[in-house]
């Protein structure tokens, strides 16, 4: 949630920002808003003290053994007219609250300005490209012709947009999480949590999710919880109402779980394969931070993902979005996008956001500056490390040979007991 004095005294920055992004803000209906909170909070003040001389009044009144009849009078109609009054201010602030969080993040000075993919800009490259002799298969004909890649198994069990992985390519699915967990608590110094996959209404709307994206969530409404669309929300949620101490930051986080999503918005959109699914793993990063150090948090962060990536010898490409392609809680992205010669294009296989304190505002995640010693609000750094499914999908196509066998990286080897391809003879290993 953006900065309530922000809006109420730099309005107009708020509008100029917010519209690089495509979003329109009704200032005059927010200004009116605000105009009437004020007046309601001063008419409040002036009924408070009103009722509190006629308080006094009375107490003197009846130390003097005067008849208090009408001070009571006039007290008991100052009070109901304050509740009236308390409950309007209660009304135009929750409309307030309800503009306010329906309204995305303010975009950093260092996002270009754009409105859709086409205008995000390149940071850099990475890797060769491999070259085959003939049209490089995608990982669907690949993973069905050697019988490891079943979504008819899995559209007879559950429905379209679902995977069934057999033999040795759930192996290496299983071996990519393991190799990206063993990574960063390793080597880049997350401290690795399991979470729960189901997660309250005020988590999501904590991290963002709600109420803009309900339509993307599995609910399960007996009990009103919902399935996590990513490992963001519980692990950002333990901040939640706490106040860390300067010495315990930055405080990172990584965890594997599984994710789930409706896909609403994306209706009709690569229904082909496992590159945008109901149901898909993730290995998600995490970062608590001071926000003096958040921008940095995100380049280092940003490197932690690209490393997996390097050991697995993927070619890729970073890029900034632009602020009209930003997700709605970031004030800034870096999308990691993996080559993929099935497609003959680069695919999103990571976004790692700074949303400096847009959800810790609403979470009330704070830390206590040394100096002043006073809690304020920290910022939220994540990204994945990376999407596991997409992440297969890459080495079968990187990794795919003229007679449809699979090479598996050798930064893997460890973790898959002497197999180094995957072929047809092998898929009941």
């Amino acid at each position: 949630m953006l900065d309530p004095h922000k809006i109420r005294h730099h309005l107009d920055e708020v509008v100029e920002k917010l519209g690089q992004r495509g979003f329109v803000v009704d200032a005059i209906r927010l200004e009116k808003l605000e105009a009437s909170r004020k007046q309601n909070q001063v008419d409040t003040q002036q009924l408070q003290s009103q009722r509190n001389q006629n308080a006094k009044a009375v107490g003197k009144a009846k130390a003097a053994g005067e008849d208090v009849t009408v001070l009571l009078e006039n007290v008991s109609q100052l009070g109901e007219k304050l509740k009236v009054q308390e409950a309007q201010t209660m009304a135009i602030q929750a409309h307030l609250n309800d503009i306010l969080m329906s309204m995305p993040n303010m975009p950093h000075e260092s996002v270009p300005k754009g409105s859709t993919e086409k205008d995000n800009v390149e940071v850099r490259q990475w890797g060769v490209r491999p070259v085959f002799e003939q049209d490089a298969l995608d990982h669907v004909d690949l993973g069905t012709a050697l019988g490891v890649l079943d979504f008819q198994t899995a559209a007879k069990i559950t429905g379209a947009r679902f995977s069934l992985l057999r033999g040795p390519l759930a192996r290496l699915h299983r071996a990519l999480i393991q190799f990206m967990l063993n990574l960063h608590t390793e080597e880049h110094g997350y401290l690795e949590v399991n979470v729960p996959y189901l997660v309250n209404a005020d988590s999501l709307r904590g991290t963002g999710q709600l109420p803009k994206f309900s339509e993307d969530l599995f609910q399960i409404v007996e009990q009103d919880y919902y399935l996590i669309p990513t490992a963001e929300v519980p692990i950002t949620n333990m901040s939640r109402d706490m106040i860390w101490k300067a010495e315990d930051l930055p405080a990172k986080f990584v965890a594997h779980t599984p994710c789930f999503r409706s896909e609403a918005g994306n209706y009709g959109k690569d229904t082909r394969g496992m590159i945008r699914q109901h149901q898909f793993e993730k290995v998600e990063l995490v970062q608590l931070v001071a926000p003096e150090d958040s921008y940095a948090a995100l380049e280092a962060l940003t490197t932690h993902a690209e490393t997996v990536l390097q050991r697995l010898e993927l070619p890729y490409r970073i890029m900034n979005l632009c602020s009209g392609d930003l997700g709605f809680s970031a004030a800034k992205t870096y999308d990691l996008e993996v080559w993929l010669p099935g497609q003959k294009n680069y695919r999103e296989i990571s976004s790692c956001s700074n949303f400096e304190a847009f959800q810790a505002r609403r979470l009330k995640a704070r830390w206590r500056k040394p100096d002043t010693k006073k809690p304020e609000l920290l910022h939220t750094i994540n990204g994945s490390g990376l999407a596991v499914g997409r992440t297969l999908v890459a080495i079968m196509e990187n990794y795919q040979d003229e007679n449809g066998r699979i090479a598996i990286p050798t930064v893997l080897h460890a973790y898959m007991g002497g197999i180094t391809h995957i072929e047809k003879e092998d898929k009941h290993a």
